[in-house]
């Protein structure tokens, strides 16, 4: 990414996540603004996302039930995203380090080696990068962990201990949230392709959350980053904006009734449309009240 205002040059802001592609879907167009203003983002991804599933037939057979290869895969995407949002990406303790531990009621969940079995040894290693980073600002999950998901959960849980027991005091922290209101207004302008379907109440319920302290405004050059980052994940994301990829060479076509707000939507593996809003939401966690909307809201005085 082109940086041409670098008035955070000197701010650092460490994002901790639980699978590739949570970085982009909950914190992405908020990296990519940072980032092209000059701040360094460091992006701590916890697991490789070995139990996802795969859209598309290509890498089906990747699967954990299968060859069970798409955590390395996905280091790829990974990377690709990561870099189409300007940051530096880190996978908490190297490759592979914790497992992706499934959902509650799992065989994966009950591994050793998952991530949610292991949570103070995730804490430390957040520990050490918050030593090592000094962030001004830290973004993560809510204690629900956005929509419940364990790893998600343990992520919040890790990070949270991790800056008690960090010796630098990091100024604030936020948690990424799918603003509930904003995500049913910009819901409602859209209309899925043929083979997508509208979620329920109840999912939408369970992925949202209400109220945001603040929410930042893309920028066209950061919603674009943040476009491009989901396409990299091509084998959990199908964006409704015709996008084809070697990986699901399949096109949707999202109708957008308002697209100088929601240009266009996107899908999991369950072809479910979500919105893809030019905002991201947050609720903050420890730090002073934001001064405003926007970067400088995120990140406080900058002047202080």
């Amino acid at each position: 990414m082109t940086k041409n205002n670098l008035e955070l040059a000197g701010y650092r802001v460490l994002v901790t996540h639980a699978h590739p592609d949570d970085e982009t879907l909950f914190t992405g167009g908020t990296i990519a603004g940072l980032s092209g203003r000059g701040a360094q983002v460091t992006v701590a991804t916890a697991t490789l996302g070995e139990e996802g599933e795969v859209i598309g037939d290509k890498y089906q057979h990747l699967v954990a039930d299968e060859a069970d290869q798409l955590g390395g895969f996905r280091i790829g995407e990974l990377d690709a995203a990561v870099g189409h949002l300007g940051a530096r990406s880190v996978l908490l303790g190297g490759p592979g380090q914790f497992r992706d531990s499934g959902m509650a009621g799992s065989a994966a969940h009950a591994n050793p080696r998952a991530l949610v079995n292991r949570v103070p040894e995730a804490a430390q290693l957040i520990a050490q990068l918050i030593d090592e980073l000094r962030p001004d600002a830290v973004l993560t999950y809510g204690s629900d962990g956005g929509y419940g998901h364990p790893d998600h959960i343990a992520v919040h849980q890790a990070t949270h201990q991790a800056l008690k027991q960090a010796g630098w005091a990091v100024p604030r922290v936020w948690w990424a949230i799918y603003e509930r209101e904003l995500t049913l207004g910009a819901l409602e302008t859209l209309r899925p392709p043929e083979g997508w379907q509208l979620p329920s109440a109840e999912y939408l319920e369970n992925f949202t959350n209400a109220g945001a302290d603040l929410k930042v405004r893309l920028t066209p050059a950061a919603y674009q980053a943040k476009r491009r980052a989901m396409a990299a994940h091509a084998t959990q994301i199908w964006l409704g904006d015709g996008t084809v990829t070697e990986t699901n060479p399949e096109p949707a076509w999202v109708q957008a009734a308002n697209p100088a707000e929601v240009p266009t939507g996107y899908a999991l593996s369950n072809r479910l449309l979500m919105p893809l809003p030019r905002t991201e939401s947050y609720q903050l966690a420890q730090g002073p009240s934001p001064l405003g909307e926007g970067i400088r809201g995120l990140l406080g005085e900058l002047d202080s």
